[in-house]
C-alpha cells in the first residue's frame, strides 16, 4: 500500500511496516511503502492481487462492493474510506 511519508509519520508508519486497512466492508493487512508522489491522505494499493496473496487470504476487494453506479450503472472507480492503523508485533 502506497503511502505519502507525511501520512506515516503521524502513524509513526516506517516502510515495510505492516498496516491494516478497514472499513464497514471487511479489513485487509498490508504492508507499507512511503512514496511521495501521491498527495498526503490518499492512499493506493496497486495491481490485481489473488486473495491469497494477501495475509489471511483476505484480498483488497473485501473493501470495495458490487453495488450499482448511480444513475444508470457503468464503470465503478473504487475510492473507499478507510481506516489506517499500524501493527505492532511487541
Amino acid at each position: 500500500m502506497l503511502l505519502h511519508p507525511k501520512d506515516a509519520k503521524k502513524q509513526d508508519i516506517a516502510d515495510g511496516d505492516r498496516v491494516r486497512l478497514s472499513n464497514g466492508r471487511g479489513t485487509v493487512v498490508l504492508h507499507a511503502k512511503l512514496f511521495d508522489g501521491l498527495q498526503p491522505g490518499v492512499l493506493v494499493v496497486e495491481s490485481i492481487w489473488p486473495n491469497d496473496a494477501f495475509e489471511g487470504g483476505i484480498g483488497i476487494n473485501a473493501l470495495t462492493g458490487a453495488d450499482p453506479v448511480k444513475p444508470i450503472g457503468g464503470a465503478a472507480f473504487h475510492d473507499n474510506a478507510v481506516s489506517l492503523i499500524p501493527i505492532t508485533d511487541g
